[in-house]
Parts: C-alpha cells; structure tokens; sequence
C-alpha cells in the first residue's frame, strides 16, 4: 500500500480532495466509479485492495457488452475516503475539473471465498499476474468483469471487460449520466454553487470553473494512443456469421496475409488501425488438442516456442489464427532482438499477440469480411492466459495514430481495409503497413575483420535479391554483443566459400560501392544463405544503407525471397479500387488468353453460388453445366460447383499439360465414393468441337481419344465427372515419342517420409548424372518425378532409363523399396515404378484435382519443400490458386529442352558400375 504518488501530484491547501481514510467494513469489499471531466472525460473505476483504492482511467467508461474490451489505464493508488469525493478539482491542479460519483456498491472475486482478508489476498494475488476477475454488486453495474494486462498498450496498460452473464447487455450505460450520490450530471455539478478549497479557505467555483470549450492538455505519449481505442468492438451476430459461414476442412500448407509497405499513414473511414509487432509471423492450427505453429514460410515453431504450444493445448476450441510471437520489455514494447535470443521463459516474457482467423470448428473464415472475422476472434479466442492477446484494432485518424505510436517507439502500425478477405499467401493492398523506422530484411554475404580487433568480426556484407542476383546494399558494424558475436560466427563456418556472392563486379573508381579488399579489412565471403534485419537512416542514390545497425537474426525467412522493400504512394493504393474497377470492366469485353498466367490478380469465378443450373460460353462454345450443388468431395463439403471453378482458375496453369495429349477419361459423376468408370473412346459422345485422335491399341482396338486442346475441352471433360485429368506423355504430332520421363514412387505400407526420402534419392542419382528434374506430389499417395526428353526418345527407352535410375535407388535404400510389379510380391514396400513410361498410360497431370478426401491436388514443388513434414493434404482445391499466384508454374521446365540420354547413360555406368 502507498499512497506517496497520490499525494506527490497534489497540493493539499489548493484542493479538497481527501488525504487518507480506513475501511469500517469488516465483511465486504467497495469499488466506486468517478466521472471525471478534467482536460479529457472519462471515468476513474477504483477497487478497494490492500488499504487503498487500487484506480484506473478508463476513457470510454465502462460497458455491459462482452464483444467490447475497454481500454484502463491503470494509475496511482487513491485513499479510501476518495470513493465518496464529488465536485471541482480547481483548474491548473493535477486533474483540475468536474467529478461525480457515477456508481458504487461492493464487490467480490469471482471465485466464492469466504472472508474479506481471504478475498484481498487472492485479488492481490491475480492483480500481480495481471487478470482480476471480480463480481460488481453497484447501482448501475452488476455481475461478472475482468481486468486483464494489455503489454502492448504501455507498462500500465489493462483491459476493462464484461463477462457473458445474466446482466449482459448491448445498451450503452454510459447513457445513464447521473450521480448516485448528488443525483447530478457532470454539467449540474459544474453550475452549482459549492466551493472550492484554494489559498486556505473556501472561494466561490464561479472564477475557478472549467471553460466548455476546454483546451487540449499535452498527454504522455500511451494515453494519446489509448484514448483512440474502440476496443475492437462489434455488433456482428457470430452464431450468425458461423452459420452462414462456408464448411471446410482445417486448411494445410497455408501461408499468411502479408502487407504492402506504404510511405505515408493516412485518414479513411473504411480502414481500421492496429500496432505492428516486430516479432515472427506465426499461424496457429488448433485441432482436437493438436497444436502446430508454423512461421510465414511453414517453419516449425513448435519446439522453440513451446510455452505458446502449450497454452494453445490447452484451449477447448478447433481453429486457425493469424499472430505475432514476440518478446515484450518492461514497458510492454517488443523488443526484436530478444526474441531472436529467446531459449526460455528466463529470456524474456514471450507473448503471441492474435490479430486474425481464418478457420473455426469446420469453417472457412477467408471470405469474411475482416470486421465479422474480428468479431468471431473477439467472441471465440479464450482471453484467461496474458501470454496469448488478441491485438486490439484502433478506430482513429490513422495520421494521429501513426504519430502516438511514435511517440511511444513502436515500430509502425498497421492499415486494414475493413471489409477486406483474408487472401492467403499473397501480399495484399488491402492491408498496409507504414513504418516508423527504416528497417529491411538483408542476407549476409561475408563480413570483415578490422586488424588488431579481438572482435570475431567487424561488419557483415549485406545483401538483396534484384533481378536474381544478390546485390550489395551495405555493411553493418553495430548492435552486436560479444556473445552474439560468438554464435553467429558458429553460423559462418560452415557456410565460408571462395568467392563473392553478390551479383556485380567491384568497381574502386566508386567508392560508395563495396571492394572486396578495403585497407585494413580483408573480406571473408560466405555463401547466401543467412537472414538479418537492419534499421537504417536512409538509402543513397547508389543503393546502399546509411548508418545501418543490427537488429537481429530472422530464422524465419528465406534468402532467396530477400528482395529490396520499395515504399509505394500511400495516396495511389488507398483511392486504387475506384480506378481498378473501372479498368476491369474496360478489359471485360477484350480477348484472353488462356494460357498466360494472371498478372495482377486471380481469374474469378465461373458459376455463381445459387442457380443449379447454368450455360455459360466458354471459348465460343454453349457449355451446360448441372446439378451444381451435388456434393462431390462429402467430407469436405465440397461440390461439383467448386470443382468447376477451380479448373476455371486453373485452366492458364494446366492447360500446357493437357494440349495436344490424349486423355484417359476417369469419371466420378456422382462424386470420390460413387461408382467410377474409365473412357478412353469419345467417338460420337462428344461435340462436334471437340478434338479426337484416332488410335488403335495393342490390343487391336480401334479408339478415337479426346484430346486436350482448350478451356472449353477441359471444362467439357469436367462436366462428365473427369475429377482428375490423365493426360499421355505425349502429343498426338509425336504419340510414340514422350515429352518427359516419369519415375512414379507408389507407396504401399510406407509413411509419407519415406516416400520424400525416396525421391531425395532419385534427386541425388539425377544431381550426379546432370539431369534436370521435376518433382510434383501425385495428390494421393505417393510423389511423382519428371524428366525431360522433348519427345527425342521413345518410351522403350524412356522405360529403359527410368528402370536405371530406379535400380540404382533400390540399391541405396532397399529396406523400404520394391521393383516387384506383383503387389503380393513387394512385402508392403514402396514400389519403384518405371513402367509407367509405355505407350497410352497416364497419370494425374500437374494441378489435376484426386478423388480423395480433402479434395487434394497434384501439385508441383521446389525441391528444398520436399522434406519430412510435408504432407499430401498440403494443397488443396482451397489454396492451389493462391500458391499458383505466388510461385507461378514450377514445371515448365518439364516442356522445356530434353536431356541427351546417350550421354547420360555413359555417364551413369561411370558413375555407379564402380
């Protein structure tokens, strides 16, 4: 208990406001709210705890809707005798201006526990750890509230908050304004005729009495960015916007929203305002107790973040949410640099601040507009652990904002339109983020040694990717500590090479670009591999960071996605959507072309969500598309609509894999568990339009083939129930001569793990022999390996290859591995399939959707993604297109020039006949 603040800030012979006072109450604890219209209004709610009123400044005042979280500032200790204090603090005093008591009554911890002492101990004990739960029994205020520590919103920072109880409601009591003392409104008391204490003696209020038009005092810097708080509150009916809300799986392989750097805040009232965190972006997948926390790159989190894990275990509630990890200091700021040191609790307070949802108990949140996801946040996220918080959204001038959060040494904030979707894996100019200070992500290319230093090293070479090549922006020499110094010279070894990596040739006639030999200083290059982030001054003409300082590691990025951040005009994407639109409609009409990838945004959908039936004209051609709302995929939900408008997404990735290629017709007209049938003759069961190749089998038999041409023929093959697409590896200009060569790992008793550890393999006997290749999950149970052979061979000898390589990889994992073409011969092991590669059989081609739960689709990969933990139900019918959007079509390449296989095979003997 202290009261020494309180009388500090006060000059006894000029106020009246009381000195001390003692509780009488032996059996029941009090509480007060004051009204206080001092230099802003807002309301004092004060506890009784430990001899003293434990106060805190609330500046919206108290509501009764649980949805609305407001802001209290949590400020000194006030005597006991202060709950009954009613009337005019003099003007130029600390707080000069009008009170009234605006509520009273007693109050209890929520928890029952018998005697007031017991109660003060365990309140004092949730005030320390920052969440005081308490039931309020006053005139205006009834039932169940919490206070609970906000860290981002300042070292004093709390959150005034209704529980959902019988005294819930939506009204606004702040509309009740009178005292329960006097009776008064703020505006009563200001005109009455009591007297104010100053100079010693009781002097008439009339001199001393607050103007109405009051002038602004200066705040400190968090009460100037609390006092915008709306506390993100809503009026959104969430069991109503769940409802509605589409089912789906819990997504997989998802990454997160990302903003567009902005060089200006501004003012718009369709935009929201929220703090940017410098921590790492994180995604939580909470799934029947099962917890993943995956970084912007689908970096596992799990184990270095493990107190987060843990609370989210603990949570009683399916979802996916959108959040920062970050360390927090003693004023509640993130400190960057900490949570790149953090290894325990001992390190620093870890905190995830959640400020999205995108999936909740078997529904798609991305299509909502951003206010109802806050609001379904608001409503499900459990708010009894500080360590997990929901970041507070701010309606406010974003300019004013913007300079608060300065003022308090944020890092920038954040600008939401406030009805934007949640588009996945793209960075969006719905969401902006102005930052405060200069700050960029860099790979380190090599770093120097000054003579004589007992340093480990005395800058760091930095980099960005521009054009492909790492490009030289700078070197860094502060913001290291002697033991940081030491782990990240444990990081170098390692990764030490011969030359430098960045992408120019030194020029010494220009000094402000790097040389590679500076006097006194020799360089020692590394390869690109390694992320930091520096804060900076500026950027020269040339390029280069003025006076850069470290700020940190990122481990949760990758280097090659280094680019150099370039500020676009605030002013142009703010008013874009006005001039966007009116562009759109001005290209409706022009002519597209069907197998150029989008370049601005993706295609949008072909059937509306409601007629069963509908004719649209594709590529000149009438298509009647049927019974839409028949559920294909039941588990997930999804219909036979979806899977229209995914190959209509589609069509510009995969139609350079269906072209001019005969097609197996495997049909599912009534859905992944009805009866399924092949067709491979089309003849006089298709239009008039479509292509058809005639062939005859081994077998003798005459067919005329579909054959894959255009966005019509595709969809047409869609409508007969063609979920999957089974295209030849060949054309019909050269059908005996495949385009590629396909290695297909068909797992039998194996984990998925193997299957990848499997196709390392083939990797590395394709690595040794200087053979390009071309991986792809086949979308159901195994991995799919392309090699190209620009139709130069012909599938004996593509077979023939593909039985070399395969060989070749049994002998080094045989444990797990099969070349039995007899299922009952392979003993449950993965079967190394070469024979695949013989004329007319097929596989799903690249982007195809599988008739398998979760509506998987076969899809192309970096190699550095084919790694244990990627999973088949990674990509999806519901974020294949984004992934598209955002890394293109990684399987050219497969069309692209063929390999020499003459050469290739004499290389192999070479090799592996040793």
């Amino acid at each position: 208990m202290s009261l020494e603040k309180y009388a500090q800030k006060r000059d006894f012979t000029k106020t009246k406001e009381p000195k001390a006072g003692k509780s009488k109450d032996k059996n029941q604890l009090m509480f007060v709210i004051q009204k206080h219209d001092a230099s802003r209004l807002h309301y004092d709610f004060r506890l009784e705890m430990d001899g003293v009123l434990k106060s805190w400044a609330v500046p919206k005042g108290p509501s009764t809707d649980p949805k609305t979280k407001r802001l209290a500032m949590m400020v000194e200790d006030h005597p006991f005798d202060y709950r009954n204090f009613e009337g005019i603090i003099p003007k130029g005093e600390y707080g000069g201006g009008t009170v009234i008591v605006w509520d009273e009554g007693t109050y209890e911890p929520i928890e029952e526990i018998k005697g007031k002492k017991a109660q003060e101990k365990h309140l004092l004990k949730q005030l320390k750890e920052g969440s005081v739960k308490i039931k309020l029994h006053g005139e205006k205020l009834q039932g169940e509230f919490a206070l609970v520590k906000t860290h981002g919103m300042g070292e004093n920072g709390w959150l005034l908050i209704k529980h959902k109880d019988e005294f819930a409601s939506v009204k606004d009591i702040t509309k009740q304004e009178k005292s329960v003392l006097s009776g008064k409104t703020i505006a009563q008391m200001e005109k009455t005729g009591d007297k104010v204490w100053k100079d010693g003696e009781e002097q008439d209020i009339e001199a001393e009495k607050p103007k109405s038009t009051r002038k602004k005092k200066q705040t400190e810097p968090v009460e100037e960015l609390e006092e915008m708080v709306d506390s993100a509150s809503s009026n959104e009916d969430v069991k109503g916007i769940l409802k509605k809300a589409p089912k789906a799986k819990i997504p997989t392989g998802v990454k997160p929203m990302l903003a567009t750097l902005v060089n200006e805040p501004f003012d718009d009232p369709d935009w929201v305002y929220e703090v940017k965190w410098d921590g790492y972006r994180t995604l939580g997948f909470i799934n029947k107790g099962d917890v993943q926390l995956l970084s912007r790159n689908n970096k596992d989190f799990n184990e270095k973040y493990y107190p987060i894990k843990t609370i989210l275990e603990s949570w009683k509630i399916n979802a996916v949410i959108d959040g920062e990890i970050l360390v927090l200091n003693d004023k509640g700021i993130s400190n960057f640099g900490a949570l790149q040191n953090w290894r325990s609790e001992a390190d620093g307070e870890l905190v995830l601040y959640v400020f999205d949802i995108l999936w909740y108990d078997g529904k798609d949140l991305t299509s909502l507009p951003l206010i109802q996801r806050q609001a379904i946040l608001q409503d499900v996220i459990p708010t009894d652990d500080d360590r997990i918080r929901i970041s507070q959204t701010f309606k406010a001038n974003g300019t004013e904002f913007f300079e608060a959060a300065k003022k308090i040494g944020l890092e920038g904030i954040m600008a939401k339109k406030a009805d934007s979707t949640y588009s996945a894996n793209n960075r969006s100019k719905e969401w902006l983020k102005v930052k405060i200070n200069k700050r960029q992500e860099v790979v380190i290319g090599g770093f120097t040694k000054n003579e004589g230093t007992a340093k480990q090293f005395s800058s760091l070479l930095l980099g960005v990717y521009e054009e492909g090549k790492l490009q030289y922006v700078g070197k860094v020499g502060t913001g290291f500590s002697d033991k940081l110094q030491k782990e990240m010279m444990e990081l170098f070894k390692p990764l030490i090479a011969d030359k430098s990596p960045f992408g120019y040739e030194p020029d010494v006639n220009k000094p402000s670009r790097f040389r590679p030999n500076p006097p006194k200083a020799k360089a020692t290059w590394l390869k690109p591999q390694l992320v930091c982030e520096v804060s900076f001054a500026e950027v020269t003409s040339d390029g280069v960071f003025r006076h850069p300082s470290f700020e940190g590691m990122r481990t949760d990025k990758k280097a090659k996605e280094v680019v150099r951040e370039q500020e676009q005009s605030t002013t142009e994407i703010v008013d874009e959507p006005a001039s966007k639109t009116k562009n759109e409609s001005k290209k409706a009409s022009g002519k597209k072309d069907l197998v150029t990838a989008p370049k601005q945004s993706a295609k949008r959908t072909l059937l509306n969500p409601k007629e069963e039936t509908q004719v649209k004209k594709i590529c000149g051609h009438d298509l009647k598309f049927t019974h839409l709302s028949k559920v294909y995929w039941p588990e997930d939900g999804i219909t036979k609509r979806d899977m229209f408008n995914y190959y209509y997404q589609v069509a510009e990735y995969i139609l350079p894999y269906l072209k001019d290629r005969p097609q197996s017709l495997n049909r599912f007209p009534n859905g992944i568990h009805g009866p399924s049938f092949y067709q491979k003759d089309v003849k006089g069961k298709s239009p008039d339009w479509v292509r058809k190749f005639p062939y005859t089998t081994s077998e003798g038999e005459h067919k005329e083939y579909l054959v894959g041409h255009d966005e019509a023929t595709l969809l047409w093959m869609a409508s007969l129930g063609c979920i999957e697409m089974n295209p030849w590896f060949s054309r019909i200009q050269s059908p005996d001569n495949p385009d590629y060569c396909i290695i297909d790992l068909d797992p039998d008793k194996n984990t998925f793990d193997q299957v990848i550890s499997a196709a390392q393999e083939v990797k590395k006997v394709l690595d040794a022999l200087d053979v390009p290749s071309f991986c792809k999950t086949s979308g159901s149970t195994g991995m799919h390996i392309y090699i190209p052979l620009n139709a130069k061979y012909d599938y004996d000898q593509s077979q023939m290859f593909a039985r070399l390589v395969v060989n070749i990889v049994h002998q080094q994992i045989p444990d797990y591995t099969s070349l039995e073409r007899m299922v009952k011969n392979r003993n449950g092991k993965m079967y190394l399939d070469f024979l695949q590669n013989r004329p007319g059989a097929t596989i799903a081609g690249p982007y195809s959707l599988r008739p398998k739960p979760g509506a998987t689709v076969s899809m192309p990969l970096h190699w550095d993604e084919v790694k244990p933990g990627l999973k088949m139900q990674d990509f999806n019918i519901n974020n294949a297109i984004a992934r598209l959007k955002k890394e293109g079509d990684l399987f050219s390449g497969v069309l692209g020039k063929g390999i020499d296989l003459e050469k290739t095979i004499k290389k192999a003997k070479s090799i592996f006949d040793k």
